[in-house]
């Protein structure tokens, strides 16, 4: 299924299903899944990218199946003025090779400032480093695809589990 806009995503998903969100760095992905009823976003995981694709692909694959996913969001990490440099050229192909794994609807989300939102409240809460560096890219996963499901909400765009 090709790349939709946003605002379409919500409207192609089948009824009773999840949202998948990622935040692709260079070195790790992180996971992040909605709930059925399309409100709450939750840090999932996070995924090594040191390995290659088909066993990244493979997975988030799984992780699709056990979580009844009907469609991905995938955070696009534009420049501050809006702009795609080789971060988000680099996020669009992470999206296009898991595309060529699935026929999931697959929407992007603007990300700036995802990381650093995700990291004040562990700053916050005095989290060790190292738990914060095990835990930010879930976070911040978790921070874009609540940021996208804000945004369905307000449009009325949520017909994924009937009556609302």
């Amino acid at each position: 299924m090709p790349i939709c806009k946003p605002e379409d995503l919500a409207e192609r998903l089948p009824p009773s299903t999840r949202l998948l969100c990622l935040d692709v760095g260079a070195r790790t992905v992180g996971v992040a899944i909605s709930d059925p009823s399309l409100t709450i976003a939750t840090a999932r995981t996070t995924i090594p990218r040191v390995r290659r694709f088909q066993e990244v692909g493979a997975a988030l694959l799984a992780l699709v199946d056990e979580a009844n996913v009907g469609g991905v969001v995938v955070g696009l990490p534009l420049d501050l003025s809006g702009k795609a440099g080789p971060r988000a050229q680099a996020s669009r192909a992470f999206a296009r090779n898991l595309m060529a794994l699935n026929d999931l609807p697959t929407a992007f989300w603007d990300e700036r400032m995802s990381t650093n939102a995700a990291l004040r409240p562990m700053l916050d809460a005095d989290m060790s480093r190292a738990k914060r560096a095990a835990s930010i890219d879930g976070a911040a996963a978790a921070f874009i695809l609540q940021g996208y499901l804000d945004f369905i909400k307000n449009r009325g765009h949520v017909t994924n589990f009937g009556a609302f």
